[in-house]
């Protein structure tokens, strides 16, 4: 009996071990969008309602090892393709360092790729522990945060995914980021499912074209070609540097 009570012992503690040590895996989001509301109100918004899908939704993959990581576009919902394309959103690339704080990503703006490198943003955090949610299989707490200053985000994150990353450029939590809102980007990203069994480690690589450039000194001259765009401007912004 004594010999049963420690093999269930044993097998209880190596359960929790693999649930709350995942160091490497692949994980799905589901990334959607409200393209009615990105385009603000007014004449021109109004204008191009009827002839575009309310909603847009793409797929990327985020795969990881230790402290580093590679988010990539995969498929998106044809049915709801914009009339101007999915914006090379399929040539994009987000490597991200997380034990250096730094990244490179490879970033597709008007009509030319940049090979982006610095360091992460900067988010300010606050957790919010006892509200919790269930994303993909795995208990996620929530955290909030601001990014560009101003813009607000909330977040579930999954201490038992043991990387502080995110879609994206977003990072800084105790934990995975399984789920993401931001209400004034009007999209959400969401965990769909994680497999830590097949994972190609390989794939795991900074991207290497591109016209190289700061991100700080690329989105001042973004900001000023979009300055007089208004809020879809600012939409795009906030798209190109997350």
């Amino acid at each position: 009996m004594k010999k049963i009570l420690l093999t269930l012992l044993l097998l209880t503690g190596l359960c929790g071990y693999s649930q709350q040590f995942i160091r490497s895996g692949t994980i799905e989001f589901e990334v959607r969008t409200n393209n009615h509301k990105t385009f603000g109100d007014g004449i021109w918004a109004e204008m191009f309602k009827d002839k575009i899908p309310q909603f847009s939704t793409y797929w990327y993959s985020y795969t990881f090892d230790n402290n580093h990581s590679v988010y990539k576009y995969e498929r998106m919902d044809e049915k709801a393709k914009l009339p101007w394309g999915n914006n090379n959103a399929e040539e994009n690339i987000w490597y991200n360092d997380y034990r250096t704080g730094t990244y490179t990503h490879r970033k597709f703006v008007f009509d030319e790729a940049y090979l982006l490198k610095d360091s992460l943003m900067h988010i300010s955090w606050k957790l919010s522990p006892n509200e919790t949610r269930e994303i993909a299989g795995f208990t996620c707490r929530k955290a909030t945060g601001i990014l560009f200053d101003s813009v607000y985000v909330f977040a579930f994150y999954s201490d038992e995914i043991m990387i502080p990353g995110g879609p994206m450029g977003i990072h800084g939590l105790p934990g995975m980021i399984l789920g993401i809102t931001i209400p004034r980007m009007y999209t959400s990203w969401i965990a769909t499912k994680v497999d830590i069994v097949n994972v190609n480690k390989t794939a795991i690589l900074a991207p290497t074209k591109g016209k190289q450039k700061k991100g700080t000194e690329l989105i001042e001259n973004v900001k000023k070609a979009t300055s007089d765009w208004g809020s879809w401007g600012q939409q795009m912004i906030w798209n190109i540097f997350l």
